[in-house]
């Protein structure tokens, strides 16, 4: 069924994000699970530390290909975009895969673990052997990602989240096998894990997807269609900034683990992060779900962007007081030592850090229906620019903080985090309020 943006309400932008919300929560209950297993095993520091940086390391080689998703929505319109798309996805799905083969080549890995991050030699083997298990999870992505898009594109996304629930049960289900029958490392049994748990959700989303497939394929151009035809050329000017800002966006993960490894507190920092920012994540979670949401119902019209504005304030309210809830109140301790399994001193070590990071959900909710906007109207450089100051103010903080000022390194991340972020913000700004006075100028639906 073709999406429907007439009379559009905050009760019918809930019906359709709910799902895509579904799914990314039960994305991110994945981090905070996986960290409570490895903390019951045994020499939980060292595991934490080296599932924290082979999980930044593949989802900094996932991110050229997280975007196609949104790609997937906006462009596949008909059987001749659909065809090129999937050859373009594809390929790229390739490259990827054979980035990271390069990587985990043992004197290339190496490099980057002992020479470069700085990680005691246990740590790194450990990374090492997780990094290698990973090494499917960026290709399955995209795979999962475009076909997911076109359930989006066809009102299915029920199907979406019915395929996370696939994988987090296969997730959950590899993780207690491994737990009670092997002696297998934190780090290693978390990998296994995630990596069985995406390969399962990626078969069952393209199962799902089948008819919205056949639909598509239906689908031959509109002799009437006044724009241009969809070619490989512009493909690529359309996606690349889409990757480049994914790249550097969750380029950010592997860039503070670099630096944390040279700070005061190096591996109870490594060890405390991917706790925190799980933690954080369930709730910025919910925002993201909104950015694909936001894309699908905009309208070419931009008819739909009133009410989503609306929606977008009231989640912002709930992603951010629902995480300071959290961190603001002894259920901190609860979460921290009582479900995530950390230490008493690894718990004490993270609370400040967790409380500094409640921004960020609020902030990601700006920065994703301000995306949003901007891909509906074709405009993605302002995004991939606006990434690359966040990355920067991010780096430029952290080298202060943990070289000039010697903070611990789990503190001087999540203040660079918000920094970074809140750059972001700033400068998109500028063109989100361009392309709405240029669609107010042309009498389109953005009237307040």
């Amino acid at each position: 069924m073709p999406l429907s943006r007439s009379a559009l309400s905050l009760k019918k932008i809930f019906v359709f994000w709910l799902p895509l919300a579904g799914t990314w929560l039960m994305m991110a209950f994945e981090g905070p699970f996986l960290a409570a297993v490895i903390s019951r095993l045994p020499e939980p520091k060292y595991n934490l530390a080296a599932y924290g940086v082979a999980f930044a390391l593949a989802m900094f080689f996932e991110s050229p290909i997280i975007m196609m998703m949104g790609a997937s929505i906006a462009l596949a319109k008909n059987r001749c975009a659909f065809i090129k798309l999937r050859r373009f996805s594809f390929g790229l799905n390739a490259i990827i895969t054979l980035a990271i083969g390069i990587a985990v080549i043992p004197a290339v890995f190496h490099w980057f673990a002992v020479d470069l991050i700085n990680l005691p030699e246990p740590i790194a083997r450990l990374t090492h052997i997780a990094t290698v298990i990973l090494l499917p999870w960026p290709a399955a992505i995209g795979y999962r990602r475009f076909y997911q898009g076109l359930l989006i594109r066809s009102n299915r996304t029920r199907m979406v989240a019915f395929g996370t629930v696939a994988r987090l049960a296969a997730m959950v289900t590899t993780s207690l096998v491994l737990m009670r029958f092997t002696s297998l490392p934190g780090a290693v049994l978390g990998a296994t894990a995630l990596s069985v748990g995406v390969t399962i959700e990626t078969i069952a989303t393209r199962l799902m997807a089948q008819s919205s497939v056949c639909q598509v394929l239906q689908i031959q151009p509109d002799a009437d269609d006044a724009s241009p035809e969809l070619t490989y050329r512009r493909i690529f000017d359309f996606y690349y900034p889409l990757a480049l800002t994914s790249m550097m966006g969750l380029g950010v993960r592997p860039v503070v683990t670099f630096f944390l490894g040279h700070s005061r507190l190096p591996v109870e920092s490594l060890a405390v992060l991917p706790v925190v920012l799980s933690l954080e994540f369930i709730f910025r979670s919910l925002a993201l779900a909104f950015q694909d949401t936001a894309i699908a119902l905009m309208g070419d019209d931009f008819s739909g962007f009133a009410k989503l504005k609306q929606f977008a304030a009231i989640l912002a309210v709930v992603v951010t007081g629902g995480l300071a809830l959290i961190v603001f109140t002894p259920l901190a301790s609860v979460w921290f030592e009582t479900i995530s399994g950390l230490p008493q001193e690894l718990s004490a070590l993270a609370m400040r850090p967790a409380q500094i990071i409640a921004l960020l959900p609020g902030l990601s909710l700006l920065l994703v229906f301000q995306r949003a906007t901007l891909v509906a109207a074709m405009r993605t450089r302002p995004i991939t620019v606006a990434t690359a100051i966040e990355v920067s103010g991010i780096m430029l903080v952290l080298f202060l903080l943990i070289n000039v000022f010697n903070w611990v390194g789990i503190l001087a991340a999540a203040v660079s985090l918000v920094v970074g972020r809140s750059f972001s913000n700033t400068f998109l700004s500028w063109p989100f309020r361009n392309v709405l006075r240029a669609k107010r100028a042309a009498g389109t639906g953005t009237r307040r």
